[in-house]
């Protein structure tokens, strides 16, 4: 219990420190959500969305898994894009995933066992559909993190053919997907140029930001 102690005492030096910062936060935050992002992103502990972005609580709303995938038959993160879309109006929704990532690499090692397999099978679906490619990338650490990058880009259009996207550019509202990807190494983001704003653009943006992951010649994380 030593080490959960540690965590409450944390909690409450930082409640104490938002207070003294700004004395009406709280009441703010518990009268109103009203997030202007909606934020996909991996599980990893190192990534934490509102950190990176330099926003408070409230101002990003999050849903995070292994490897930041948007599959439709997942209705928690179906939920959570409807969710953000129709009751908080939502306009920006960011898929961020990072160099390195462990789901990832095991996807591309085949090396998980149990449940977690089944899930990262998704990944391996990308993998497969850009074989060539990645077989022609000789360092293994570039190859992760093409497919990182090209993860991104899937789930990208993943996002764009909810029911939930359809229907808020069926009905001409605001909304555009964005894909980053996060380094590790110095803590930046960076766009992958694959912001969609209406259905028409979802294949065109998408194939550009896939030729670009080809053609690239220096990664991000350097």
């Amino acid at each position: 219990m030593g080490n959960l102690n540690t965590l409450f005492e944390n909690n409450k030096n930082w409640s104490q420190q938002i207070q003294l910062d700004d004395p009406q936060f709280f009441t703010r935050l518990a009268n109103q959500q009203n997030p202007k992002y909606l934020w996909i992103g991996c599980s990893d502990s190192r990534v934490p969305a509102n950190e990176l972005v330099g926003l408070m609580p409230g101002e990003v709303f999050v849903h995070r898994n292994v490897a930041n995938l948007v599959n439709h038959t997942d209705f928690n993160c179906l939920s959570v894009i409807q969710y953000a879309i129709e009751a908080l109006k939502i306009e920006e929704i960011i898929v961020c995933g990072h160099y390195r990532c462990g789901g990832i690499h095991e996807a591309m090692e085949n090396s998980c066992k149990g449940l977690v397999n089944n899930w990262l099978r998704h990944v391996q679906d990308i993998e497969f559909l850009h074989k060539s490619f990645l077989e022609s990338v000789d360092d293994q650490t570039e190859k992760y993190d093409r497919l990182c990058e090209l993860n991104i880009i899937e789930q990208v259009r993943n996002v764009c053919r909810t029911t939930p996207a359809g229907s808020a550019w069926d009905e001409e509202k605001s909304l555009t997907v964005h894909g980053w990807i996060y380094n590790l190494s110095n803590g930046l983001l960076h766009d992958l140029g694959v912001s969609v704003s209406g259905k028409e653009e979802i294949m065109p943006v998408t194939d550009r930001g896939i030729e670009a992951v080809y053609a690239r010649k220096e990664r991000f994380h350097g």
